[in-house]
C-alpha cells in the first residue's frame, strides 16, 4: 500500500512539474518598432523625434509586456551655419528624463510622460492588438476607458501606432513568456558638422535601438535596429532638406542602406546586427559586454566574425545600458 501511494505520488509531482515547465516555456516573440520624424527648430537647427516601442507576443497575438519609450533631440544651427550643439551630445529620452521632461505640472492627473507610457502600456499587457485598437476613446483621442484614464490622459494615437508596428514586426527569437523586457538606446549628434563656403552643413541624430529579453541576467532574445536622421543646410543656416521626408530605419533599409559592398563578409548593416543579437543571446549581460574587440571596435572573436564584422562599440553601449 505505502509503494502504491508513494508511486501515485511521484506521478503526481512528475505531472506537475512538467506543467509548470510547459507554462515557463511557453516562447513568445520580439518586437521593435521604430518611429522618427523631422521639424525645424524653434531658434534654428532641427530637431528629430524618435517613438520606439518594444513588445513581446505569444503566437495566439496576446501581448505579453510592453515598454514604449521617445526622444526629442535638437541639433541647433545658427544664422552663420554653425552648429550651436556639440556633436558629441548624447541625448536623453523621456523615460530617462523622467520629471525632467516636465509634464506633471499639465497634467490633470499629475502624471509625467514616463508614467502615462506605462500605464498605457500596462493596458495593453494580456490583449490582442485588435483588442487594444478598439479601445474607447473621447473626441480628443484620449482614454475614454476609466482605469486607463486614471494613469493616462495623453491621446492614444501617442502610443498606439508604434505598439501595432512593434508586434507586426515580432519574430521569434528565444524570449519565453514572463521574461523581462528591456528597451534600450543611444542616441547622439556626432555625424553633424557646421556648414562652410564650399560645402553645406548637416545635422544628424543618429540613434541605435534595442529590445532585449532577460532571464535573470541571461539575454533570451535581442532585436537591434538604428536610424540617421539628416538634413542639410547652407552657410546662412538655412534647411535645404525635405523635412518631411519618410525616414527608414537601417533594418527597413535592408540592401539599400549599401554596406554589403565594402563588407568582407559580404553582409548587409541589418545581418550583421541579426548576427552579433544572435550571437549574444544565451549569454550573461556581464558576458555580452565583455566580446573581445580590437582598438577599433571590432569584434576579434572567431564566431562572431562569422556574421559581424563591423564595429559593436554602439551595440556594447546599449548592452552597457542594461547594467546599469
Amino acid at each position: 500500500m505505502r509503494k502504491i501511494l508513494a508511486l501515485t505520488l511521484c506521478i503526481v509531482m512528475a505531472l506537475c512539474s512538467v506543467a509548470a515547465v510547459a507554462e515557463e516555456a511557453a516562447p513568445v516573440k520580439t518586437g521593435l518598432s521604430i518611429v522618427t520624424s523631422m521639424s525645424a527648430a524653434k531658434n534654428g537647427g532641427v530637431q528629430t523625434t524618435i517613438n520606439f516601442t518594444a513588445v513581446t507576443v505569444d503566437d495566439n497575438g496576446v501581448i505579453d509586456a510592453v515598454v514604449i519609450d521617445s526622444l526629442q533631440a535638437t541639433v541647433g544651427v545658427d544664422a552663420a551655419g554653425q552648429l550651436t550643439t556639440d556633436p558629441a551630445t548624447l541625448f536623453q529620452s523621456k523615460n530617462e528624463l523622467g520629471d525632467a521632461y516636465g509634464m506633471r505640472k499639465a497634467s490633470s492627473i499629475s502624471a509625467e510622460w514616463n508614467e502615462q507610457a506605462a500605464a498605457f502600456a500596462a493596458y495593453c499587457v494580456g490583449k490582442t492588438i485588435d483588442e487594444v485598437k478598439a479601445m474607447p476613446v473621447t473626441e480628443t483621442g484620449a482614454p475614454a476607458d476609466a482605469d486607463l484614464a486614471a494613469g493616462c490622459t495623453m491621446g492614444a494615437y501617442n502610443f498606439l501606432p508604434g505598439v501595432e508596428a512593434a508586434v507586426a514586426n515580432a519574430q521569434h527569437a528565444g524570449a519565453k513568456k514572463g521574461d523581462a523586457l528591456k528597451l534600450v538606446h543611444v542616441t547622439n549628434a556626432s555625424g553633424s558638422k557646421s556648414a562652410t563656403a564650399e560645402a553645406a552643413g548637416k545635422t544628424q541624430v543618429y540613434a541605435t535601438i534595442a529590445a532585449i529579453t532577460l532571464n535573470g541576467e541571461t539575454i533570451t532574445s535581442c532585436t537591434i535596429d538604428a536610424v540617421q536622421a539628416t538634413a542639410a543646410f547652407d552657410a546662412t543656416g538655412a534647411i535645404t532638406a525635405d523635412l518631411t521626408a519618410p525616414i527608414q530605419t537601417k533594418n527597413q533599409l535592408g540592401d539599400a542602406y549599401g554596406m554589403r559592398k565594402a563588407s568582407s563578409i559580404s553582409a548587409e548593416w541589418n545581418e550583421q546586427a541579426a548576427g552579433f543579437a544572435a550571437y549574444i543571446t544565451g549569454k550573461t549581460v556581464a558576458e555580452a559586454t565583455g566580446i573581445a574587440v580590437d582598438e577599433g571596435g571590432y569584434p576579434t572573436e572567431a564566431d562572431l566574425r562569422a556574421t559581424t564584422t563591423m564595429g559593436i562599440g554602439g551595440f556594447i553601449d546599449l548592452l552597457a545600458k542594461i547594467a546599469q
